[in-house]
């Protein structure tokens, strides 16, 4: 966890564009508030692997996600429940969905899963524009006062840093 943070600090200062690291906070977000064993995950995962997502941002947010997913459960139950019994108008769709061959091992007549899916994919938007706001001024203001330190300074003078910094550039 701790070795996702750090990367997740120099995926700060770099190039990386900040929509891909908003992404995969996203997607991670819907991994981590959903059960990790519904289908509908593996198709976020293929997402994270085949679309320009920062993978560290998406495992970070997914291990961070999980975390509140537990505390959010009897939320995700309301919604869900609101959705598959009291909703009398989808009832029809649910029968079909549930007699259908393969739809019912998606789980979703899991008031649970269908809650957290639904909730996911309600706050995915606010959270992908919250998370692309957060990197800009995190880039803008917060990293800029962090390069102007004394220490900083010192330590980007010494000459361990430029071995660093001619080591990490070769690496690529």
């Amino acid at each position: 966890m701790v070795r996702y943070v750090i990367k997740l600090i120099k995926v700060m200062h770099s190039d990386t564009d900040p929509r891909q690291i908003a992404l995969g906070l996203s997607l991670g977000m819907i991994v981590g508030l959903t059960p990790l064993t519904s289908p509908h995950n593996f198709l976020v995962l293929l997402a994270i692997l085949l679309f320009r997502v920062n993978i560290n941002a998406a495992i970070l947010s997914w291990a961070v996600f999980s975390i509140f997913a537990f505390l959010l459960d009897p939320v995700f139950h309301q919604i869900g429940l609101l959705v598959l019994a009291k909703a009398g108008a989808f009832q029809g769709l649910w029968t079909t969905l549930y007699n259908a061959p393969l739809i019912p091992y998606t789980r979703f007549n899991n008031s649970i899963v269908m809650g957290s899916l639904i909730f996911s994919l309600i706050i995915f938007y606010p959270s992908y524009w919250g998370g692309k706001f957060i990197v800009v001024e995190y880039r803008e203001v917060l990293m800029e006062r962090f390069n102007h330190w004394k220490v900083v300074q010192i330590m980007k003078a010494s000459s361990i840093y430029k071995w660093y910094s001619r080591y990490r550039d070769v690496r690529g």
